[in-house]
Parts: C-alpha cells; sequence; structure tokens
C-alpha cells in the first residue's frame, strides 16, 4: 500500500513539470507568433511556429522517457531515495547541458532573421541614442560650471590685484614719508659748493626714494640683468648709504652699475 502510493506521487510530481513546461513553450510560440505576425512574412510565420511543433515533440517524447523510468519496481525500503537520486541526476544533465549548449538560431529564413536583426538594431540604436544624450547634457553643465568656476576665479583674482595695488600704494607712501623726514636730500647751498666752480650746470639730486624704486622696478622687469647704471643725480652718500645696509650691491666688474639686493630669493 505505501508502495502504491509512493509510486502515485511520483508520477503526480513527473507530470506537474511536463505541464508547466508545455504552458512555457506554448507562451514562447505565442510569443515568437507575435514578432513575426508583426515583423516578418507569412513564410517565416509558418517555418517558426513548424519549428516550435518540432521542438514540443521532442520535449513530449523526452517527459514520456522519464515517466517510464519511474514506473520501475522499486522495494519499500528505499523508494523515495532512488526518487531523489533520479531526479538530481536529470538535473543534473540537463544543467550540463544548458552549460556546454551553443546558441542556436531560431530559423534560417533570411527575411525572419533580416526583421529580427533590425528590431535588435532598432533598441540598440534607442539606447545609444538615450547615452548621447545624458552625455551631452552632462558636457553642458560641465562647460556652465567650468566658465562660471572661471569667471569666479578671475574676479577674485582681479580684486587681490585691486588689494596689491592699494597695499603698494600705502606701502610706497609710507616709505616717501620715511625717507623725507630721515633721509632728506641736501640744501641747494651745499650742493653748489660741492660742485667744481666752473660748472655751468647744477645737476638734480634725486631722492633716495627714486633711486629704491628704480632698482626695485629694474629687478622685476628684467631680472636676468637688474644692474642700474649710477649717474651724477644719485647722490653719493645715498650709494654708499644703501651699499653698507646691504640693500644694493655693486657690479663685480663695473663699479659705476649697482642693482638691489634679491632679498625674495
Amino acid at each position: 500500500m505505501a508502495l502504491t502510493s509512493l509510486r502515485r506521487a511520483g508520477r503526480s510530481e513527473m507530470t506537474r513539470a511536463p505541464r508547466r513546461e508545455r504552458r512555457e513553450a506554448a507562451a514562447m510560440a505565442e510569443c515568437l507568433s507575435e514578432i513575426t505576425n508583426t515583423a516578418g512574412p507569412v513564410d517565416a510565420k509558418e517555418e517558426l511556429l513548424g519549428e516550435c511543433e518540432s521542438i514540443w515533440k521532442q520535449m513530449e517524447e523526452c517527459q514520456s522517457k522519464l515517466m517510464l523510468l519511474g514506473t520501475e519496481t522499486l522495494l519499500q525500503s528505499d523508494a523515495k531515495l532512488s526518487l531523489l537520486m533520479l531526479r538530481w541526476k536529470a538535473l543534473t544533465v540537463d544543467s550540463h547541458q544548458w552549460q556546454v549548449r551553443n546558441p542556436e538560431i531560431i530559423s534560417t529564413n533570411p527575411d525572419a532573421l533580416l526583421e529580427l536583426g533590425k528590431e535588435e538594431l532598432q533598441k540598440v540604436k534607442n539606447d545609444l541614442e538615450m547615452v548621447l544624450s545624458a552625455v551631452r547634457s552632462k558636457n553642458k553643465q560641465l562647460e556652465e560650471d567650468l566658465k562660471s568656476l572661471k569667471v569666479r576665479e578671475f574676479n577674485e583674482l582681479k580684486s587681490k590685484i585691486l588689494k596689491l595695488k592699494t597695499h603698494k600704494k600705502k606701502l610706497l607712501s609710507a616709505l616717501g614719508e620715511f625717507l623725507s623726514e630721515h633721509f632728506p636730500l641736501p640744501e641747494k647751498d651745499e650742493n653748489i659748493e660741492n660742485k667744481n666752480p666752473s660748472s655751468e650746470k647744477v645737476v638734480e639730486l634725486i631722492t633716495l626714494q627714486d633711486i629704491l624704486e628704480m632698482l626695485i622696478n629694474k629687478l622685476m622687469t628684467t631680472p636676468h640683468e637688474p644692474y642700474i647704471t649710477i649717474n651724477e643725480s644719485f647722490w653719493p652718500p645715498y650709494i654708499e648709504l644703501l651699499l653698507r645696509c646691504g640693500m644694493a650691491l655693486r657690479h663685480p666688474k663695473d663699479p659705476n652699475r649697482m642693482r638691489l639686493q634679491a632679498f625674495h630669493k
């Protein structure tokens, strides 16, 4: 009695799989039928339906063989274990076949293949157009961000330059006041006495601030040639003061030229 029940349970379990596979095969055939109705000619549709029928018959034969194998006489003690082993072997073989098999072409009809290929190419085209649109939108956003960044950096740099110019003017003004107070130019009478009485023209001396500005500008504009030429308008005490304080250096070969000390190095 127990063996009979086990056999019935096995048959019931085995017949469920064919029903599901019938439904899946029917759905696949219906899907293929819809594809051919919308894309391919009548000959391609009939050919695909014929191939589906052939595949369905092969599946029915395989299921019949499996059911025959399940009806063999089994001992009551190992009936359940043998049934499970049989199902495990069948699933293992099926899994191995799916792993090693190569993709098969549904049909060899060129018209059907052409229509299916057109459909796949259209899907790929639509996907690529979506990607292209996204990339263009991203590039546009990046260009706007870059432009905004450049404008912001330019404004910040311009503001810094204005602040530096203002600070420079303040420093030069303070330096001029300090030098005018503590290092004034000699009086005109003293300047005339130091000159040769026979000289017809009195040289106009420049201030210490002017000398420093000349040295700074020369160093900044032509750092490879920072020397300036000392002429009669340079008051000698100013030159000696700059040299002794280490603020200026004479040219090693020409004593009439000097440069500002490179404090920034």
